[in-house]
């Protein structure tokens, strides 16, 4: 049996506020791209990639000895992040250097981690 503790027990919507959330509510095409992202970081490989990154730019060589991965599997997790703009790159030679595409990605890691150790604290 299921604890109903945190479950209303009485019927009573509060029109009010559910029009104040309607009027200011995140539509749904961002919903979806939200999610888009989030599935994105809910890959380790990905995610592991993205904390490399986060304070230095880092070439694939890099990125494949860092990550103990082959080429092919960094290659292909840096070309998913690329078109969902979360990484940007730059070539020198035959270099490919990678890097975060913007202080958001940073921010939402950076966030994440500090509630991760809060939780901890507690």
């Amino acid at each position: 049996m299921e604890n109903d503790e945190f479950v209303c027990k009485e019927n009573c919507p509060h029109f009010n506020l559910i029009n104040k959330v309607k009027l200011s509510n995140i539509g749904r095409e961002e919903i979806q791209d939200l999610s888009e992202i989030f599935k994105l970081f809910a890959d380790e490989t990905r995610l592991r990639i993205i904390c490399a990154i986060l304070n230095t730019e880092l070439c694939v060589c890099d990125l494949c000895e860092l990550l103990n991965l082959n080429q092919s599997a960094v290659s292909h997790q840096l070309q998913l992040l690329r078109s969902s703009k979360l990484v940007k790159y730059r070539k020198e030679g035959k270099q490919v250097y990678y890097s975060l595409k913007d202080e958001h990605i940073e921010n939402i890691i950076k966030m994440a981690l500090a509630h991760i150790k809060e939780g901890d604290e507690a």
